[in-house]
């Protein structure tokens, strides 16, 4: 090959070089989107998990306005979490089976998001009438809850029951709130700075809450 015709040929190689390398980039791309979580509404979920009376809905779910009390006795609604991404569950202080579990794991989250001020996370007792102030606060204590990340809360039994089953999608039990109604659930509940359900997860399993964590981050870079 003559020496002259091969120097005068390496830009043009360079170049279809580069062009290449950005076609096969743009393909690829083209051919894996990026992953992007669902947005949950009464339609999508298990009808076993929701009110009969929302069942038919499959657009537009937000999580519901709330009003419960924390760990220090202060008032928790809709506008403390303004803006945030959090994670939602329900336990109550004095179950010794899957609760210690799950708040070990709401720990791991929080430790994970510490220094995010987007993320918080929200807990609500099923036993609202035994877990006073006073207990959630040594509960909050005992468990490493930093309260600007965390609110450990209490209320009206009938209004958490009713967030647990038609805001959250939280239970399989049907029930009214009364005396004898009883939540009792593993779930973890991601919500997103809409109010909108973005995931479902086992607050008891290792693997769904490295999930979690991997969503969390996910739905950081969806909203910017």
């Amino acid at each position: 090959m003559d020496l002259k015709f091969f120097k005068k040929s390496i830009p043009t190689l360079a170049i279809m070089g580069v062009f290449s390398v950005i076609m096969i980039y743009a393909i690829y791309a083209m051919l894996t989107p990026d992953k992007k979580l669902p947005i949950y509404n009464p339609a999508d979920v298990n009808p076993k998990l929701v009110d009969e009376s929302i069942s038919h809905i499959r657009s537009n779910h937000k999580v519901s306005d709330f009003k419960l009390i924390n760990q220090n006795g202060d008032t928790i609604t809709q506008a403390n979490y303004e803006g945030k991404i959090y994670v939602a569950d329900f336990f109550f202080t004095r179950c010794n089976t899957i609760c210690p579990v799950m708040t070990n794991n709401m720990g791991k989250l929080q430790e994970a998001f510490l220094d995010d001020d987007e993320v918080m996370f929200l807990s609500h007792s099923v036993t609202p009438d035994i877990d006073s102030v006073a207990v959630l606060r040594a509960y909050a204590d005992e468990k490493g809850v930093i309260d600007a990340k965390w609110n450990i809360t209490t209320g009206d039994k009938k209004h958490i029951y009713k967030l647990s089953r038609k805001s959250y999608f939280a239970v399989l039990e049907d029930g009214d709130g009364g005396l004898q109604d009883f939540v009792h659930t593993e779930n973890f509940v991601l919500v997103d700075k809409k109010k909108q359900i973005r995931g479902f997860y086992d607050g008891t399993n290792p693997e769904d809450i490295e999930r979690l964590i991997l969503d969390i981050k996910l739905l950081k870079n969806d909203s910017k």
